[in-house]
């Protein structure tokens, strides 16, 4: 078949979050809701390819480059590239597929091992009893395992507490504190503790990922798996020192994904697939889920963030497992209605309200932080909120045009310049780039 890439359609939308979540989403991942469509037609009529980029948290996005460089050209030569950038990557296997008539993994380099991916629900930084709410949601629509984060201002005891009240015992939770616990010394008691819990799935990194003699000894002072963002450079010594019980792989497209999982295999060490979108990009996370042998962890998506999938017919989730769409391509009708209910103009950018946060402990010690970049300083940089207090608690104040709400924005404001506000651009921690 003379297969030639003739077009590609670049189309920003804001998927809309659920209700409940939605508050603490536009804490730290508002922009999560910004997506940008690539929609890649061939001189194949009716054969069209999708893809899609998260614009402010994809590894990478389309260029007008990458565009140029497919344009006329066999798209089974580029399937390869990861440098073409997520949407267009992910559309170009859509489009292969399509005119192949096969599913994406049979375009990839080892054979399906599973029909089925285990699939995890994920929760940003939230309230016990919002995060119980979660969970009930979650259960209901299938899921039996739940990744959240764990941060200073809640008490992960009181969160884990508070899911264990709604859901059974085999509903598992993936706690993920991007190395705020610090040192094993702060993290063990820690994790001793929520050991007696048997909902405990996995430990997302507790403490420094550079600190490899920590993770070592936390490792081996906990009864559940500990696991970390895997990073090519350290994965001789992680092997060499077996600090690890297995790796997040969230970065790169294709080649990468494959490549990593592959090396995750050779040393017998799980994973789990963390590739943030709607259901077009949870249908490509199912496709390499579906070759990869040590992708037996549950992958991350947060698909279950949006209020819409994207994709005209659900996909099928029980009892924790996704099904792996077997029609061509991704597997997915996208919804071209929803594309074009959601479509943005520029500028792309999340329009938020000014937020008061509140931090409370029961001994009566409170703060107000004028946005999350002021919390952010005091509990990452300065160091003086305390790591995982017990009782700990964050309270939002969305701007309602208040005289009151201006006055005590303006106070919260005015401490957080006085500290130095202005710096925090390069200080803040890699989440919301590692993230899911």
């Amino acid at each position: 078949m003379d297969l030639r890439v003739k077009d590609v359609e670049r189309i920003v939308v804001k998927v809309p979050f659920r209700d409940r979540a939605r508050p603490w989403l536009e804490i730290m991942v508002a922009e999560w809701a910004i997506v940008e469509i690539c929609r890649v037609t061939c001189n194949v009529p009716g054969i069209v390819g999708y893809g899609e980029t998260i614009l402010y948290y994809s590894w990478e996005s389309v260029t007008d480059s990458s565009i140029a460089r497919v344009i006329g050209r066999n798209p089974v030569s580029l399937l390869s590239d990861d440098s073409l950038g997520a949407g267009l990557q992910m559309a170009l296997y859509d489009l292969v597929g399509k005119a192949l008539e096969v599913p994406m993994h049979n375009l990839l380099t080892s054979a399906p091992v599973r029909e089925r991916c285990p699939i995890s629900w994920w929760s940003t930084k939230m309230p016990p009893k919002v995060l119980a709410e979660e969970a009930k949601e979650a259960y209901k629509e299938g899921y039996l395992s739940h990744k959240f984060k764990a941060r200073p201002w809640f008490d992960v005891r009181e969160q884990v507490s508070a899911i264990a009240s709604v859901t059974p015992e085999n509903y598992r939770l993936d706690i993920d504190w991007n190395e705020m616990l610090l040192s094993p010394g702060e993290a063990v008691p820690l994790l001793q503790e929520l050991d007696k819990e048997p909902r405990i799935g996995i430990y997302e990194d507790p403490i420094l990922r550079t600190d490899i003699a920590g993770q070592k000894f936390v490792r081996n002072k906990v009864s559940h798996p500990v696991a970390t963002h895997f990073d090519l450079k350290m994965f001789p010594t992680w092997m060499r020192e077996d600090a690890l019980d297995g790796f997040v792989v969230n970065t790169g497209g294709v080649t990468r994904f494959l490549k990593e999982g592959q090396l995750c295999a050779a040393f017998d060490k799980n994973f789990w697939l963390q590739i943030v979108g709607t259901g077009i990009t949870t249908a490509y996370t199912l496709q390499l889920g579906a070759v990869l042998t040590h992708a037996r962890w549950p992958a991350v998506t947060a698909m279950n963030i949006y209020a819409d999938d994207m994709i005209v017919d659900p996909l099928k989730i029980e009892y924790g497992l996704a099904e792996v769409p077997t029609g061509y391509g991704l597997g997915v009708t996208v919804d071209e209605d929803a594309i074009e209910k959601y479509r943005m103009k520029p500028p792309y950018r999340a329009n938020l309200p000014r937020k008061i946060l509140t931090f409370t402990l029961p001994n009566g010690q409170s703060q107000q932080f004028a946005g999350v970049n002021h919390l952010w300083r005091d509990m990452w940089t300065n160091g003086t909120l305390p790591l995982q207090s017990k009782g700990a608690n964050l309270e939002m104040w969305d701007d309602d045009g208040s005289p009151e709400f201006a006055k005590a924005y303006q106070k919260a404001e005015s401490t957080a310049l006085g500290k130095g506000e202005a710096i925090l651009a390069h200080l803040l921690p890699d989440e919301e780039i590692i993230e899911g």
